[in-house]
């Protein structure tokens, strides 16, 4: 295992790459504010991989996916787990052209932010609550019926690994409401990439992505306790208590 100074200048050469990637690749979609959405989600997927590459040659970190197959459906939502910030990366690289559900400060970000605006997002304000759920019904069954991905984070914030949150409710609200399907995801990023963590550590990131939930007829909760059993008991088997506390 490499010395913490060595990881510390890995992941500092990553960062460096990283700001510079953002800087391209969002000034490319704040100039072709013009071009539909589709196209600037494809520049988004292009940052995705460039991420990836810079990961792997910098600090060691690939990953890999299970469960790939589980995607061959027209539409539907995606409900993964939140470790890391590996997966706001890198998920637009192996799933479908995705719209996220976010809080619309972080469109007020330079650059970053202005991109990310750009993508055809849901942006909500969390304090509001009941407001913020209708306006992801409304927005998200919209995007649906128009046949666009949305992906969510159901804990709503990034947990440590061997920690759960409470699964919110509002992405499976928005399938019970529009009886689209539900695709979990698992994976084990923190391990890797863990939060509040400038160092990050070599290693293989295992992703797994679910069967398909069909949620018409079914009730929020319901829909919402079968998302929160699989994820959680898939993370039990990919997970690594050794890595937890680095």
């Amino acid at each position: 295992m490499e010395s913490k100074p060595v990881l510390f200048l890995r992941s500092l050469l990553f960062w460096f790459g990283f700001i510079v990637n953002t800087a391209v690749f969002g000034l490319l979609v704040v100039f072709l504010f013009f071009m539909p959405a589709t196209f600037r989600l494809k520049i988004a997927r292009l940052w995705s991989y460039t991420n990836n590459f810079l990961l792997k040659v910098f600090c060691g970190i690939d990953f890999k996916v299970k469960g790939q197959e589980n995607l061959n459906v027209e539409t539907a939502i995606i409900l993964s787990k939140h470790q890391s910030t590996w997966e706001t990366l890198a998920l637009h690289s192996f799933t479908p052209l995705v719209h996220w559900v976010f809080k619309r400060e972080l469109m007020y970000i330079p650059v970053f932010g202005w991109a990310l605006a750009l993508t055809d997002p849901i942006a909500i304000n969390r304090g509001t609550g009941r407001v913020a759920i209708k306006q992801l019904i409304d927005e998200g069954t919209k995007k649906l019926n128009n046949g666009k991905w949305i992906v969510l984070f159901p804990e709503g914030t990034r947990t440590a690994p061997g920690k759960t949150h409470k699964y919110k409710i509002g992405g499976a609200l928005l399938a019970q409401k529009s009886g689209y399907p539900v695709i979990p995801i698992a994976h084990n990023a923190g391990e890797f990439w863990p939060r509040h963590s400038f160092i990050k550590w070599p290693g293989t990131i295992s992703v797994v992505i679910g069967p398909v939930i069909e949620t018409k007829g079914r009730k929020a909760e319901e829909i919402n306790k079968e998302v929160f059993d699989w994820i959680e008991n898939t993370m039990k088997e990919i997970s690594d208590e050794s890595r937890w506390n680095r």
